[in-house]
């Protein structure tokens, strides 16, 4: 009798560590697919920024260090390696494309014409698809984040080595908590 009280017991807390680390990881991927879509997002911004430049050198070849700026925010954008370093070159992306909207702001045929303003209303499309990709991301994190906190699952966690995953954070700086505005 007491082998089966036994037997049980050990059944019952293998299941309860089965299920706890199954969860642990099903967490992780959904954290990782979540960057994944931000990453798709970015990449999409990143195609378009080339595009953009060129519409707005045609009219504003003054304005070479404003494009320069973009050019090198990107390809800093686009070779960030961590969560962290692409938050602050996004950032900096973002800062730079708001440069060049400003630039386009005194040329009215560059406003009136049809690819800029395609190319404008896709980066639009584009920058509120990567908004609510990093809404869902940091949700999902801060999911992964608590259960690896909470009793019991914490020592599990502890036992396979899960870490934390980083949240996608925007600056403190006001201008950088809203949206990329490309409206004319």
């Amino acid at each position: 009798m007491e082998f089966i009280i036994l037997g049980v017991l050990v059944l019952g807390v293998g299941g309860f560590f089965i299920a706890t680390y199954n969860s642990l990881v099903k967490l992780r991927q959904r954290v990782q697919n979540a960057w994944a879509q931000i990453d798709v997002q970015l990449r999409r911004r990143y195609d378009l920024i080339p595009n953009l430049v060129n519409t707005v050198k045609g009219y504003a070849q003054h304005e070479k260090e404003t494009l320069e700026n973009v050019t090198k925010a990107r390809n800093m954008a686009i070779s960030a390696e961590t969560v962290a370093e692409q938050a602050q070159a996004e950032n900096m992306l973002t800062g730079a494309l708001r440069s060049l909207f400003a630039v386009a702001e005194a040329y009215p045929d560059l406003k009136a014409n049809t690819n800029f303003l395609q190319l404008q209303s896709e980066l639009s499309d584009t920058e509120n698809k990567i908004a609510f990709s990093r809404q869902f991301y940091n949700d999902t994190v801060q999911k992964f984040n608590t259960k690896l906190e909470l009793f019991p699952t914490n020592l599990i966690a502890g036992m396979f080595g899960f870490k934390h995953a980083d949240y996608f954070n925007l600056e403190d700086e006001p201008e950088a908590k809203n949206p990329v505005d490309v409206k004319f």
